[in-house]
């Protein structure tokens, strides 16, 4: 798992549009907070979803972008994001390799089963790039509320 203080992996992934994004096109410009979640279109991931696409104004005028990260295709991405009017760049991260370097993809237990998936995690990265708050295992409602009051933060 990643800790506050430490540099933040570098990442060049594909956005909801196929556009290439990656993190250090951000450095010395702004925050970046890098969320994951399971799965497109599901129960707590739209709601945290939604949450932060309320946000979005609050986030910018700290200077902060918001980048949501699954294992999902960007045509899915595209789906759920004009489905509910998301405002951030959701990152389609189909080989997996963005969340094992992010320490978010664990064994999940869940009605005694057990199996792989990605943790709900929220990195925040400040504009040197290193990661100023590292949070594993949150919970989808208010989260982003409390990612914002961080940011303040910084």
């Amino acid at each position: 798992m990643l800790q506050k203080n430490k540099t933040a992996p570098d990442f060049r992934l594909v956005n909801q549009d196929n556009k290439p994004i990656a993190l250090s096109e951000f450095k010395g410009k702004k925050n970046v907070v890098l969320y994951f979640y399971p799965k497109d279109d599901t129960t707590g991931c739209t709601i945290e979803a939604n949450q932060f696409t309320a946000l979005m104004a609050d986030f910018a005028e700290l200077d902060t972008v918001i980048l949501g990260v699954s294992k999902d295709s960007c045509q899915s991405h595209q789906a759920f994001i004009e489905k509910y009017g998301l405002k951030m760049d959701l990152l389609a991260d189909t080989s997996g390799q963005l969340c094992e370097s992010y320490g978010v993809w664990q064994e999940k237990e869940k009605k005694g089963v057990k199996k792989m998936g990605i943790v709900r995690s929220t990195f925040i990265i400040d504009k040197q790039g290193q990661i100023a708050e590292a949070s594993y295992a949150v919970s989808a409602d208010g989260h982003a509320a409390l990612v914002l009051d961080r940011v303040k933060e910084l």
